[in-house]
């Protein structure tokens, strides 16, 4: 093993977050080193418009994903079940190389509710702890929305994100969303031009006494130039958002809003290809003295740093604390332990309506194109009739019609030959789907650890996940389809079709990238990995980020958190840290 000179920092992976705190802590002065597994990504030359829309590539054979044979995990429904190794993404599609997920996501960008980061205490508050499911290790975040609202914004701003605000200062606005936590400004950028679908949708909705208003997006609606000076184009409304990078410098991304500015910076050094192996601890396992990683040619290396930031996907954050000895294992069976515990994923479901006298044209879409019902999203309407504790938010969004994987048919349509064809022909374009996006309460029996028996290349163990959905989640996605249904036939559907979605869970259909948990933020060591600034209990120089971080799933996506809380952690480490380094909250 070789080992290289100190330096102030290292971060271990280069997406949005890695690329955030790295930006921050150079411009505080100090040296950063960023290691990621995945090659180098630029837009200029890894997505110009004449190889990025290429279905084939992206969307099939997952050239922006994670190989498995890099890295997998395995999976299994319940404890006393063998987990089997996953050899093809298909529930969820983790990024590979700089910018990682952030490349290739949709760009829907929320705040979650204020409701979400209190959920255990404000709902046993208003229907009494009886109410919560069996089994639910459902936890506040220890830190509040209010806390984190300036985080929100700066990560807004950065993205240049449009839309329309709900509550400016406490004060609802019309056309926004009335149930978001109060907001100091208005986003960047006004909300994305509403193509045929949505529009329908949305005049439905409201016909229904709902609230409808427009997905809050980071494919831009106009040229804007973020905090940093980098600049980003409007959307040309092509269809290639999600599993794709954006070669018009359109969609918000590690790419297009900070390393143009990160890579100039002369404190900052970036090695790609590398897989960090561990992080290295001192004798007593109380301060992290750095990383040892990989490079592709098998030799290992070891960089010391006096701090470390883990900005990797959650499943791999997950995995290399548990590689490398940091805090305490969950253990299903005493309730003890964290690393691993508050395993969540999400419900997603809809109803596809087809119409005889409307066109939809979905090929003119992008990931964030839509309009948006939040009536019945987490606390924002009572549970005690409904009997279940969460909720889903409701879309309409376009975001394409890409050949190979778009060819709806109405049901009993037979899957071959002549007829399928015709039908093909009749229906294209007059097709629309609702979906929803439920969130998952934390189970004592969903978590992540160490397979016993399954390795990587490398001879590490894989990560092993035990989830499946429980009856609480199930009952609130019936609800939440059914919705959906109400809606289109409102709209005038000829024919709807329920898609509901059933147990057990499957990691094969594609359904979202939003894994959360598994090295939650929290009050309590007992029951978190990290304090309510996102810095481990057990070593106090080493940070972390990304959706682990979450004690629960919402029904929203989860980037906008997910930046939010890189932008709270690194202010706190500037700002109060590296004064005084040292465990910036106390043990209860």
């Amino acid at each position: 093993m070789r080992k290289l000179p100190r330096k102030d920092a290292v971060v271990i992976g280069l997406g949005w977050t890695g690329s955030i705190m790295a930006y921050e802590l150079c411009k505080a002065g100090l040296d950063v080193v960023a290691i990621e597994r995945g090659p180098w990504r630029d837009t200029a030359t890894d997505f110009p418009p004449n190889i990025a829309p290429d279905e084939l590539r992206y969307g099939i054979r997952h050239d922006l994903f994670v190989r498995p044979a890099q890295e997998t995990i395995t999976f299994r429904n319940k404890p006393s079940e063998t987990a089997r190794p996953i050899r093809r993404w298909g529930s969820f599609l983790p990024g590979n190389g700089v910018g990682g997920a952030g490349v290739h996501w949709n760009g829907q960008t929320w705040r979650w509710h204020p409701w979400a980061f209190t959920a255990r205490s404000s709902s046993e508050q208003r229907y009494g702890a009886d109410f919560l499911p069996e089994g639910t290790t459902l936890a506040d975040w220890g830190v509040t929305y209010e806390e984190l609202e300036p985080s929100f914004d700066r990560f807004e701003y950065l993205c240049g994100i449009s839309g329309k605000a709900g509550n400016l200062q406490g004060r609802i606005q019309p056309g926004g969303n009335p149930f978001e936590g109060p907001r100091r400004r208005d986003y960047p950028t006004p909300p994305m031009q509403q193509t045929h679908g949505p529009s329908l949708f949305a005049k439905a909705a409201t016909e229904l006494g709902w609230h409808p208003f427009p997905q809050p997006s980071a494919n831009l609606s106009q040229a804007y130039t973020n905090p940093y000076g980098c600049r980003l184009a409007p959307c040309t409304y092509c269809g290639f958002c999600e599993r794709f990078g954006c070669g018009n410098f359109s969609k918000a991304s590690p790419q297009t809003c900070v390393l143009p500015v990160l890579v100039r910076h002369p404190g900052f050094e970036a090695r790609t290809d590398c897989t960090v192996t561990r992080i290295n601890l001192t004798r007593d396992g109380k301060r992290a003295t750095g990383v040892t990683y990989t490079d592709l040619s098998g030799e290992e290396w070891e960089q010391p740093a006096d701090l470390v930031l883990l900005c990797a996907y959650q499943f791999f954050n997950v995995r290399l604390l548990l590689l490398s000895g940091i805090g305490t294992p969950y253990d299903p069976a005493t309730g003890e332990g964290t690393v691993g515990r508050n395993y969540c994923y999400q419900m997603s479901a809809g109803a596809q309506g087809f119409f005889d006298d409307q066109r939809f044209n979905g090929f003119a879409g992008a990931g964030s194109v839509g309009m948006i019902v939040d009536d019945f999203n987490d606390d924002n309407y009572d549970h005690g009739p409904v009997g279940f504790l969460g909720g889903q938010s409701m879309s309409s969004i376009i975001t394409n019609a890409r050949p190979i994987t778009s060819h709806p048919t109405p049901p009993c349509t037979p899957r071959w030959g002549g007829p399928w064809k015709r039908a093909m022909h009749d229906w294209s374009g007059r097709v629309m789907n609702l979906g929803i996006q439920g969130g998952i309460l934390p189970y004592r029996d969903c978590y992540l650890d160490l397979d016993p028996t399954y390795k990587d290349r490398l001879g590490n163990p894989l990560l092993r996940m035990t989830f499946d959905f429980h009856a609480n989640e199930l009952k609130q996605g019936r609800f939440g389809v059914d919705k959906c249904v109400e809606a289109l036939r409102a709209m005038g559907a000829k024919t709807v079709v329920p898609n509901y979605r059933e147990g057990p869970y499957s990691v094969v259909p594609y359904q979202t990238t939003h894994n959360t948990g598994g090295t939650t933020m929290g009050a309590d060591p007992r029951t978190s990995v990290a304090n309510k600034y996102c810095q481990s209990w057990d070593v106090p120089n080493l940070f972390l980020s990304g959706a682990g971080l979450f004690p629960l799933n919402a029904g929203f996506n989860p980037t906008g958190p997910v930046g939010a809380l890189a932008y709270w952690a690194v202010d706190a480490i500037t700002e109060r840290y590296l004064a005084n380094p040292g465990p910036l909250v106390g043990r209860p």
